[in-house]
């Protein structure tokens, strides 16, 4: 127990009052913690609650509902014109303008006309937006800048090339032949693939020259037989000839 002094010295005359107090007790007994294990450590430090990030308030930023904007009676139009397009023609290739003039554009036109294909153009925005919704989805990347569709009713690709080297402005994105997506290189190599007509041909030969084959080893076992049967004969006739002889 600590105990308390108090000296009190009487008042004199002019003097101010003295009080001294003194502590005397032993010393605070301190418990140090012992230090946490390290696995409790990490399992409270997994476990420490996080509140979750304070919102803005509403109204703050602007609505996320995105809003869905109408086609014009126009673009409608042109969508149902392309719409056709991709229905009646096999062959539609994209291809790139860069700069060409009037003039070179009319000579293009014209060739291409001589070999049925016609240059048909329709802006970006409603080339994607019909193709966004349709099986030819995967041509939108292809409709960048200033682009041009040659298309005609049969697939008439090395007559295409052909006009395309004769006109450096032109380039080749690629192109939809028979409902099948082609890039550029793809195109190049369909072309040196050889003609229906040329191909029927030797379908028609190959199967001729089995049939003919067939037939020839179907009639060789029977006429082979009989010419065995036809030489034992003449061997049986000719024994008995001699034995009569004899």
């Amino acid at each position: 127990m600590a105990a308390t002094l108090c000296v009190k010295f009487l008042l004199k005359p002019g003097w101010l009052p003295l009080t001294q107090t003194v502590r005397h007790g032993s010393k605070a007994v301190t418990r140090h913690r012992r230090p946490m294990h390290i696995l409790k450590q990490k399992l409270l430090a997994v476990t420490k609650y996080i509140p979750p990030p304070r919102g803005p308030p509403p109204g703050a930023y602007p609505s996320q509902v995105k809003r869905v904007q109408e086609d014009s009676p126009l673009m409608l139009l042109m969508k149902r014109d392309l719409k056709k397009v991709f229905e009646d023609y096999k062959m539609i290739a994209v291809v790139q303008n860069n700069a060409c003039n009037s003039e070179d554009m009319l000579m293009l036109k014209h060739r291409l006309y001589k070999h049925d294909i016609t240059v048909k153009l329709f802006p970006n925005q409603v080339t994607r937006s019909f193709l966004r919704d349709s099986v030819y989805y995967n041509m939108a990347p292809l409709f960048i800048g200033p682009t041009l569709l040659f298309v005609s009713k049969e697939p008439k690709v090395k007559e295409m090339l052909k006009t395309l080297r004769a006109s450096p402005q032109m380039t080749l994105l690629g192109a939809s032949i028979d409902n099948t997506l082609l890039s550029a290189q793809g195109v190049v190599s369909y072309s040196k693939l050889p003609s229906v007509t040329v191909v029927q041909g030797e379908l028609v030969s190959g199967l001729t020259m089995l049939t003919s084959n067939t037939a020839s080893m179907l009639q060789r076992h029977p006429t082979h037989l009989s010419a065995l049967l036809q030489q034992y004969v003449k061997q049986q006739s000719s024994g008995d000839s001699a034995e009569e002889a004899t």
